[in-house]
């Protein structure tokens, strides 16, 4: 039998190819890698030379037709409250995209922040090993439902429902009143946006709260119920101060997000450039002008198509510095175990 076995390893084909030709293997497999790995770097510097190029047209454009110098335009673009690039006269001020935006932002993260920290912290540390098989594929059907939908949803079902809350509280502290005489929420409106937007975010910091959870190493969990802490204090007090930083990554993460948030905001906010900051109101976002303008036919090179990329433009910073905040914060916050 030992003879058998013997005969049958040394029957198995031991070839190997020459040297030569594994070193011709190697430096293939080596630059396809390369070529991988320089692509995104490639594409990135491309889409900001384009966003650069573009806007330095759009600032040129602006000049020209306002007649100002390239420091007036640039004053005006930072601190102008009026936007209106396609009709006359011109306003190219970005405060009412970015008000927009923050307000929109700013929702989203009360409504994802918590609801996402507090799933995660349940998720990890306290629900039951068949409730977790449950939950967390309804959070990746939540995280895979077009943004389309989420929009609508906050249109037809959350705005409604705030409209009735917001009247019938009026109703409650403010009696003796007709219904037309109290405050009537708008059927475009940030706030119902904002909502949606959290939910939408909202598996996604779930999710990598959850991760920087489960990287905690089991010893510190051991060492503080050895303390006699109770599973919520070793929650609180231990295991989130030792994953802050996976914890502020996920939440820049989604505020990134939430930024960049382009259908639920056209369809649920408003299109009107507007500078304000009260979420009971409609305005337009950055994302949510750039999508209104594609829509229609815009000649190549006039200043409203260029305008699409001066408001591109403060997308990419906004997520630049959203990145580079994460990255720094991770840096501060990170523990090594």
């Amino acid at each position: 039998m030992a003879q058998d076995s013997f005969s049958l390893r040394t029957n198995l084909p031991v070839s190997l190819p020459s040297r030569a030709v594994r070193v011709w293997r190697e430096r293939i497999i080596a630059s396809i890698l390369f070529f991988a790995a320089i692509s995104s770097v490639f594409t990135t510097l491309t889409i900001t030379y384009i966003l650069f190029s573009e806007t330095v047209i759009f600032f040129e454009k602006a000049m020209e037709m306002q007649k100002i110098s390239l420091g007036q335009a640039l004053l005006e673009f930072f601190t102008s409250t009026d936007w209106s690039p396609l009709i006359e006269p011109v306003g190219i001020g970005i405060l009412p995209l970015l008000s927009g935006t923050l307000t929109t932002c700013f929702i989203a993260s009360c409504v994802a922040v918590p609801l996402g920290t507090i799933s995660a912290i349940y998720l990890s540390e306290f629900a039951p090993a068949k409730v977790r098989e449950i939950l967390k594929p309804i959070l990746e059907i939540l995280a895979g439902i077009p943004t389309v939908v989420y929009g609508y949803f906050a249109l037809l079902f959350i705005t409604p429902l705030l409209q009735k809350i917001i009247l019938g509280v009026q109703k409650f502290f403010i009696p003796g009143k007709e219904e037309w005489e109290y405050f009537q929420l708008p059927g475009f409106n940030m706030l119902g946006a904002g909502i949606a937007v959290g939910l939408m975010v909202l598996p996604y910091i779930c999710s990598l709260v959850e991760d920087s959870l489960q990287a905690v190493p089991l010893g510190l969990r051991e060492g503080s119920y050895a303390m006699g802490a109770t599973r919520i204090q070793t929650a609180f007090k231990v295991l989130l101060p030792a994953a802050t930083s996976g914890i502020v990554a996920a939440y820049i993460l989604g505020f990134s997000r939430a930024v960049g948030e382009t259908m639920i905001v056209a369809v649920a906010a408003g299109l009107q450039p507007r500078f304000t900051f009260n979420p009971l109101e409609a305005a337009a976002t950055t994302t949510a002008f750039i999508v209104s303008v594609s829509l229609g036919d815009l000649p190549h090179g006039s200043l409203e198509y260029q305008s699409i990329f001066a408001a591109g433009i403060m997308l990419f910073f906004a997520t630049l510095l959203m990145n580079v905040i994460g990255y720094f914060l991770s840096r501060r916050y990170r523990e090594v175990y």
